[in-house]
């Protein structure tokens, strides 16, 4: 599964998680995301977060559902 993927599923349940405001207030791409399956089936993501400056503020990590196309925090 790619981060597209996810963002088209996840449409309906967080509209502008991926938006392109959202992802530049964060300092993100979509490229910026790293997917790794877990054994339970969800997807967890990560993309590190940026500010204006460029400095590193955090981490944005997420667990993406498949069954409910929801993206989870733990």
């Amino acid at each position: 599964m790619t981060i597209y993927e996810i963002k088209e599923r996840t449409q309906g349940t967080a509209p502008y998680f991926f938006t392109s405001k959202t992802l530049k207030f964060f300092g993100q791409t979509m490229r910026s995301f790293g997917i790794k399956k877990q054994p339970d089936g969800r997807y967890y993501i990560f993309a590190s977060m940026y500010d204006y400056s460029g400095n590193f503020v955090g981490k944005t990590e997420r667990y993406f559902n498949p069954v409910t196309n929801e993206l989870e925090r733990e």
